[in-house]
């Protein structure tokens, strides 16, 4: 076995501030070689999201011991069988992988594969293998990645292969930020470029979904709404035509609203901004049993449309080198959303996740 260094997770419900209470503990662990179908990846960069905090404080339960990191790039170092990916090639990783062979998988994007989903709830790759172990005891994979680590082994349907020319941390968040961002815009309310689009939340999903509206748009504008002060104002240098918290939303409106805080109180942000025949679109994950407060008539008598949307309804080897190619035609610069930070500073970045003090931090391995 291949000796790592990774974090690990090994119990839930953890206090703040994380700094100083180390959810997250750099072990070295035991990484078998890749079976039939799998990949071994060297991690260059790994994105931290909300998913990786709802694990750490207990909303989102999963198997523990486990090695989190779901957003990320690296290289192919080594491919088992039957595997298409070459040696050295640059390629990033979703949360999500496809088996290409249950009902789920036929509705093109829109609702999540079923033996993908089942496999990230059981803490193993869509193959129902664990190749991770600590001191000879298994370790569980976080949604099919593991990205907090020097290397890791995945199925060959959780990666995507990109260009060598996009930046290891540009190329992280394509696969979470911009495939969910993104993909809500493009393939959940089919946005044109033409219509005006609010954008509740500017966490890094949200940023993101600004960036690819603001790289598409022809003549609609883009209203961006948070609580934080500090993200109006790099929403306006990205691209918002209008900026405001949610208590100054009263009278602002668009035709198509995303909402990407997971926050019921921002869901009914977005419905309180949603025009007349609108298409309100949530692609946040609130805690289990958070409830938000909604007008029914609003929907009947105002035409409205709400849709869920999971990973943005995305299919990302389709999606995925379309947002590339915006970035490669300077009309995605992702660079402005990240912030680097070396992988030993994982806790002290969790604090800065929860406080909302950062857009999208990219941890170097």
């Amino acid at each position: 076995m291949r000796q790592i260094q990774a974090a690990v997770l090994e119990h839930a419900q953890n206090q703040k501030p994380y700094a100083e209470h180390q959810p997250l503990v750099i072990r070295q662990l035991q990484l078998e070689e890749p079976g039939p179908g799998e990949v071994l990846v060297r991690i260059t960069a790994a994105g931290l999201c909300h998913s990786d905090l709802s694990v750490i404080d207990g909303n989102r339960p999963r198997p523990l011991p486990m090695v989190l990191g779901h957003e990320s790039a690296g290289i192919v170092e080594q491919v088992g069988r039957g595997v298409d990916l070459a040696i050295g090639q640059q390629v990033i990783s979703v949360f999500l992988p496809r088996c290409e062979k249950c009902d789920a998988c036929a509705t093109g994007g829109k609702l999540p594969c079923s033996a993908g989903s089942q496999s990230n709830a059981e803490g193993t790759l869509l193959g129902g293998a664990r190749r991770l172990f600590l001191d000879g005891t298994p370790v569980h994979h976080h949604l099919g990645v593991s990205a907090f680590a020097s290397h890791a082994v995945m199925d060959a349907r959780s990666l995507i292969p990109v260009g060598a020319d996009v930046p290891a941390p540009v190329a992280a968040v394509l696969g979470c930020a911009v495939l969910t961002g993104g993909g809500a815009l493009r393939n959940a309310a089919k946005a044109t470029g033409d219509q005006d689009i609010a954008i509740v939340g500017l966490g890094g999903v949200g940023m993101a979904a600004l960036l690819v509206a603001a790289g598409q748009r022809t003549t609609g504008k883009i209203l961006a709404i948070d609580a934080n002060e500090e993200k109006l104002a790099i929403a306006r240098e990205l691209g918002a035509d209008d900026a405001c918290t949610p208590q100054q939303a009263e009278g602002r409106t668009a035709q198509i609203v995303i909402e990407a805080a997971g926050h019921p109180r921002a869901f009914e942000t977005a419905m309180q901004v949603s025009a007349v025949g609108s298409t309100v679109v949530t692609v946040g994950l609130p805690a289990p049993g958070a409830m938000s407060s909604i007008e029914p008539l609003a929907l009947t008598a105002g035409a409205r449309t709400v849709i869920g949307s999971y990973m943005g309804s995305a299919l990302p080897a389709r999606d995925i080198p379309y947002y590339e190619q915006l970035w490669r035609e300077g009309k995605l610069p992702l660079e402005k959303l990240v912030k680097t930070r070396a992988l030993a500073e994982i806790n002290q970045a969790l604090d800065e996740l929860a406080e909302g003090r950062s857009v999208r931090q990219v941890l170097l391995a």
